[in-house]
């Protein structure tokens, strides 16, 4: 079968190989690739930045945001052949640590978890790939290639769960909501601002192009230009997915009090003038809260796949704004102008 496959920490040593069947010791879930979601993260192994093969072998299957089709399940499974799933990205350590014990794998403490597509497991970025089931979520088959948003959408699922149960004050929920970074996962997250009826603002630098349109189309207020435009903004929760240093040094001393910081973006190793005694006085003074989030577990997902299913399909339909087919795979890591999330059709 074929395979998107690179050598870890090697430059540009992506290609499409023809690879074995995965093995029976990958999970008892048999699945057909469908789509295949293509992130920063992907873009970084590419470029030798980091990732790690499975054991015994050199090359890593690229990817990690799927949806395929089941070809076959245990019969005490809830899933069976023709239902689209998506696959958990991060698996528990094998020790375990007391979160991946306890089912809360994104948050492992010792570090030794693996994950598709990125470190030590296999991507699904093969025509055909295996899970245990408890690492299969269905996928509602009317979203169609809609599915392949989950994993992205878990993540953001999982961002919003924290900073629901970070907020102190349960007389006065959160009304003003800022994300930063109008990206696949800011967009994502703009969408589940609007489902709890905040009041949501999108900053990005991009004055053209789809952006500003999809953050209307929600009912959210666009922004772009400079990040200290935005000072009198006030937000009661941010939600930064730029990772760029000069616009989270802007909003670590721009919220409400009682406001919740949550970075969610990955950024590149820049330097940006920072007035840490400023933040800390904010920060004290205003009973303020910053937290960091990445990847997601079980109950992220399923908060996502219900997010999707009450979201408009039409709207959800305009985020994926390339569709690339296998044969051309290498055509879906390029920046191209306008892009937000770009695919992989396997079938």
């Amino acid at each position: 079968m074929r395979a998107i496959t690179v050598l870890p920490e090697t430059p540009n040593s992506i290609r499409l190989d023809d690879v074995p069947e995965p093995p029976s010791t990958d999970g008892a879930v048999l699945v057909q690739a469908l789509t295949l979601g293509v992130c920063g993260t992907d873009r970084e192994i590419i470029a030798g930045e980091f990732g790690e093969a499975p054991d015994g072998h050199d090359r890593l299957i690229l990817g990690h945001e799927s949806l395929g089709r089941v070809i076959a399940a245990p019969d005490e499974s809830d899933l069976a052949p023709g239902d689209h799933v998506v696959g958990i990205v991060r698996h528990p350590d094998p020790l375990p640590c007391p979160a991946c014990a306890s089912g809360q794998w994104d948050m492992c403490r010792n570090g030794q978890y693996t994950e598709h597509g990125i470190k030590g497991l296999n991507g699904f970025g093969a025509e055909r790939w295996r899970t245990p089931p408890e690492f299969a979520v269905k996928v509602d088959r009317s979203l169609g290639i809609l599915g392949v948003l989950l994993e992205p959408a878990s993540v953001v699922a999982k961002a919003w769960d924290h900073v629901d149960r970070v907020w102190r004050l349960e007389a006065a929920p959160p009304r003003r909501a800022l994300i930063t970074g109008a990206g696949p996962i800011g967009l994502l997250a703009a969408l589940m601002g609007m489902q709890r009826r905040h009041e949501v603002h999108v900053f990005d630098r991009n004055d053209e192009g789809p952006k500003p349109a999809l953050t209307r189309a929600l009912g959210a207020t666009y922004h772009s230009g400079a990040i200290e435009d935005l000072a009198s903004l006030m937000p009661d929760v941010v939600i930064e997915c730029t990772g760029a240093p000069t616009v989270i040094g802007a909003v670590l001393s721009r919220v409400a009090p009682d406001g919740v910081i949550c970075l969610a973006g990955v950024g590149g190793s820049h330097r940006a003038d920072f007035n840490m005694g400023l933040f800390n006085r904010n920060m004290v003074l205003n009973n303020g809260t910053v937290f960091g989030t990445v990847n997601a577990n079980l109950r992220h997902y399923q908060l996502a796949a219900a997010s999707l299913a009450r979201a408009d399909r039409a709207w959800l339909e305009r985020l994926i704004t390339r569709r690339v087919p296998l044969a051309r795979f290498s055509e879906a890591f390029e920046h191209r102008k306008d892009d937000i999330k770009v695919v992989i059709e396997f079938a």
